[in-house]
């Protein structure tokens, strides 16, 4: 068989560049259509054959498949189209399939070069002038040898009538019949770089803008969301950047040997940079306005770049909204305020489905129970669960606080006026809410009268209690939660059956989440006696330094956060005494040093690098989420830190801030005010010092919870439910339970993980605003589009001097690394958007901390204070306006961020005029 002529209507099809386009419109299907005119055109685009939809046709007349599917796709599919879709697929799986129509196939893997090959489905509705059908069908990659090329051209068949395409059809009141599906068969790039190239704004329809999305590898790793693209916005006309936001690119996607794709980490230098040139970004800009101009729309154009020559994989018009026309009336509704102000040192960027469902639901867990610790009951209680599922939000794949709700939550302890105070200063939002505003909100409906006096004083008086008692009671949870938490971690999870390590996880959720509850009190005991401290600071100390209530306040004790700051610093000193060591350190790449160590026999060595791992392994950057590997997965993260660390910067010892409080309190304080002062201060420090203790039960919690997940991944791939492991991460944990509990039909799964991973990567394209309102339902009547989130970042203003919050004094100099990793200091003066706990082993190596969201009582600023690096939070626009390699001042008792100098010229920098900013 050869691929068709005007003449070969008799045989099955199978298309190629050559085919005529009458013979390409008629059985291509609509991205095989496209594809043909690309290639016409004169766009590289990778060796393809199409396998027509007279093949399927065929195929389903002569296995007998037409009358099954008919009775299939009677009356009622729309009812139960998972149900339909899972017969629709064994059907197809299980029809033979003729001599004639296996070497169509056959064919067509030849026409495409054989080897390895993407196989795509094109449908023949796809991509229409009504309806697009975007993301209804499957793809898939790296698929080797004719025996799995034709069990994924079965696949893609079967995706016509897969649940979301049934969905789909449902919505729009379209027939079941899909009108048959036409598969692609493409030759594979080795890709460097790949992505999505959209010639207008997919999220307002604006056509004077293009949006470059970028990734390391294959673009799976982009649409999967596993990770964080890197996006530039291009003026349509011009090409020119406008904005651009580098992505935090832990890992790349690359063929493997094996359907599907292989994982790696990306260097250091490669995530530090962009990873489009500048003349990458002209050929793109260029295909963009050819390939627009060709098809008469704006395009979605996927993209590959490899040995120097750009590929396009596919296009299709874009599914967007029109441009909004005007301003759009204020929606009625219930006002919510979503702030991602310290929220976001936990979760940052685009979080996982799995990600946010986990913290959401643990959320709700443990401020039921506090509600309870606090004697709430009955009615009442069941009023504060219509609102703690809520506490956090999750819009377009960002975590928000719920912010109104978390004022609420508050309530439920006295002093309400001082703690809500307190709790703007501890979460960093940008503003207060209204007095007017802040009275309406109760954690449930008040009690009039004598009965709601009585219910009030009971509430406090159990609170004081717990207040008065929190140190017993953090030592009693302590010892019991690492009881516990040895008994879930010791467990090889992946040797357990699925069901098994489902039952360990609810009872994991049970026995150390459920019971955290009481011990929230801590946080309110923390905004109480930080409130009253700065209370009594204004009143008798009016004229003290900003920095000093914190300074104040900060742990009289070696804080346990600050504990992975000294493991690291004593392995940079046992490196640093053997040469042997130092140099392989310093020569080998991260990911092979932990290999490369254990072949050199450096044992001991080696040793005390597993101590560190099994110790402080899940305290790593991004360590709530999820999706990120922490060091027990990937020590490469370790070793990169322990490199910064490595040159000897000791200076004869950290400085005492506290030192520095009681000396000025032992000047302005004396008699019994300082009494007063001194055991206000001591419940403070005392709170703050077992608030990080908590902190790192929370990191273990989650650690352990981590390796449940991953191994349920594992099993629901092995059953067939899932495609990978690390598809799971884009389930939501009521979608796992449902799976294990037999509430959901596992073969809903997948579908949901293609849905998933097209809205990740739409949503990796957006610019976040860190606040915003929303009346009514939030992604309805305009109300993000009203919020900025189709926005582009701020231009730089020219500052020299910024300013902030005071956090920690001193003075410091040195060069700006501005990163959104933690790694790259060498001494500097590291500038972050945010961080998280895991960046505390970045503090050993900085001169200055500079932080541009946060607070205060951010984790990475209270071990900043213990080891008195100079710190300034909450500096607004500090990394818009300062690049990597200009010389700062940092005065953290003044909270002044100084530039005394730009960058070289020649400086590469770590955020190419951009903010960072934009992909929070």
């Amino acid at each position: 068989m050869s691929p068709t002529t005007g003449s070969e209507h008799r045989s099955p099809h199978v298309l190629t560049p050559s085919s005529d386009e009458s013979l390409t419109i008629e059985w291509a299907g609509g991205k095989g259509k496209n594809l043909h005119t690309l290639t016409a055109s004169g766009f590289q685009v990778p060796r393809w054959s199409i396998i027509g939809l007279d093949v399927f046709a065929e195929f389903c007349r002569d296995s007998g498949l037409d009358e099954r599917l008919a009775r299939l796709l009677a009356d009622g599919w729309e009812s139960n189209p998972g149900q339909v879709a899972a017969e629709a697929a064994r059907l197809i799986e299980a029809a033979p399939l003729d001599d004639h129509l296996t070497d169509a196939i056959g064919l067509a893997y030849g026409l495409a070069g054989g080897g390895a090959v993407a196989v795509r489905s094109s449908g023949a509705q796809e991509d229409g002038a009504r309806h697009s059908f975007a993301g209804q069908f499957d793809s898939f990659l790296n698929i080797r040898g004719l025996g799995e090329v034709i069990a994924h051209v079965r696949r893609c068949w079967a995706s016509a009538f897969s649940e979301r395409s049934l969905r789909y059809r449902a919505r729009h009141r379209l027939p079941p019949d899909a009108g048959g599906v036409a598969v692609i068969v493409q030759r594979m790039v080795a890709a460097e770089r790949s992505g999505v190239l959209f010639t207008a704004d997919p999220t307002t329809g604006r056509t004077d803008r293009q949006v470059v999305s970028a990734v390391h590898g294959l673009g799976e790793g982009l649409v999967s969301g596993a990770v964080d693209a890197d996006t530039v916005v291009l003026d349509a006309t011009t090409g020119e950047a406008l904005t651009t936001v580098i992505g935090d690119q832990l890992e790349r996607y690359d063929a493997g040997s094996g359907p599907g794709c292989q994982v790696s980490a990306v260097t250091g230098e490669d995530r530090a940079a962009l990873s489009l040139t500048a003349a990458d970004l002209a050929r793109l800009h260029e295909a963009g306005v050819r390939a627009t101009a060709l098809l008469g729309a704006p395009q979605d154009i996927e993209w590959a770049i490899a040995e120097g020559a750009l590929w396009i994989l596919q296009s299709r018009p874009i599914t967007a909204p029109a441009p909004v026309a005007g301003p759009t009336a204020e929606p009625e509704g219930e006002l919510r305020i979503w702030d991602n102000s310290n929220i976001i040192e936990s979760f940052s960027g685009v979080v996982s489905p799995l990600t946010y469902s986990f913290a959401a639901d643990t959320y709700a867990k443990v401020y039921d129970s506090y509600a309870r610790a606090l004697g709430v009951r009955g009615e009442r209680l069941r009023e504060v669960q219509e609102w703690t599922p809520h506490l956090l939000g999750h819009v377009h794949g960002r975590v928000y606080y719920n912010l109104l709700h978390w004022y609420r939550m508050v309530r439920l302890a006295p002093l309400y006026p001082l703690n809500r105070r307190v709790l703007e200063k501890s979460l960093g939002v940008a503003e207060s809410i209204s007095d007017e505003v802040a009275d309406t909100l109760h954690p449930f409906t008040p009690r009039p009268g004598v009965r709601g006096q009585v219910a009030r004083l009971a509430r406090t008086v159990i609170f004081a209690t717990r207040f008065l008692t929190i140190r017993k009671s953090v030592e009693t949870f302590h010892r019991d939660f690492y009881r516990a938490y040895a008994v879930f971690n010791n467990v090889d999870y992946d040797a357990l059956p699925g069901d098994e390590t489902y039952r360990r996880f609810r009872r994991l959720q049970r026995e150390l989440i459920e019971k955290w509850g009481p011990m929230q009190t801590l946080d309110a005991t923390i905004l109480l006696s930080v409130g009253l401290l700065a209370l009594l600071t204004r009143r008798w100390l009016p004229e003290a330094p900003e920095w000093f209530t914190w300074a104040a306040a900060a742990p009289g004790e070696a804080v346990e956060s600050a504990e992975p700051v000294w493991a690291l610093l004593e392995l940079a000193a046992q490196a640093r005494a053997d040469t042997d060591i130092l140099r392989l350190l310093e020569r080998t790449p991260d990911a092979e040093a932990h290999r490369a160590l254990r072949d050199a026999g450096h044992t001991r060595f080696l040793a005390a690098v597993d101590a560190y791992i099994a110790d402080y392994g899940y305290r790593s950057p991004d360590e709530l989420k999820l999706e990120v590997p922490d060091l027990h997965e990937n020590p490469a993260g370790l070793f990169a830190l322990l490199r910064d660390t490595l040159p000897d910067t000791a200076d004869g010892g950290t400085p005492d801030r506290g030192g520095d409080a009681d000396a000025y309190l032992d000047e302005q304080l004396r008699g019994p005010r300082r009494l007063l002062y001194e055991r206000v201060r001591g419940k403070a420090r005392a709170a703050l010092a077992d608030r990080e203790r908590l902190r790192f039960c929370r990191t273990r919690a989650f650690g352990a919870a981590k390796r449940m997940l991953r191994a349920l991944g594992r099993d629901l791939a092995r059953a067939g439910a899932i495609d990978a492991w690390d598809d799971v991460f884009l389930l939501r944990l009521e979608e796992i339970r449902g799976a294990y509990e037999g509430m959901i039909a596992h073969t809903e799964l997948r579908d949901l993980v293609v849905l998933r991973r097209r809205q990740q990567a739409a949503d990796a394209s957006l610019h976040a605003p860190a606040r915003f309102t929303t009346r009514g339902a939030p992604y309805w009547s305009g109300n993000l589009e009203r919020a900025g989130w189709t926005g582009g970042p701020a231009a730089r203003s020219g500052a020299r001097e910024l300013s902030g919050v005071p956090c920690c004094p001193g003075v410091a100099e040195g060069p700006a690394v501005v990163t959104d990793f933690p790694r790259d200091i060498g001494g500097g003066i590291l500038l972050a958007y945010r961080t998280d706990p895991g960046w505390v082993t970045a503090l050993s190596s900085a001169a200055a901390l500079v932080i541009e969201r946060g607070s205060p009582l951010t984790h990475v600023a209270v071990v900043a204070r213990e080891l008195g690096i100079p710190t300034v939070v909450q500096v607004k626009g500090a990394t818009t306006e300062i690049r990597t390699g200009a010389l700062l001042r940092v005065d953290g008792a003044a909270g002044t961020v100084t530039v005394l100098a730009d960058p070289p010229p020649d400086t590469p920098a770590a955020d190419p005029d951009s903010p960072r900013t934009e992909t929070q």
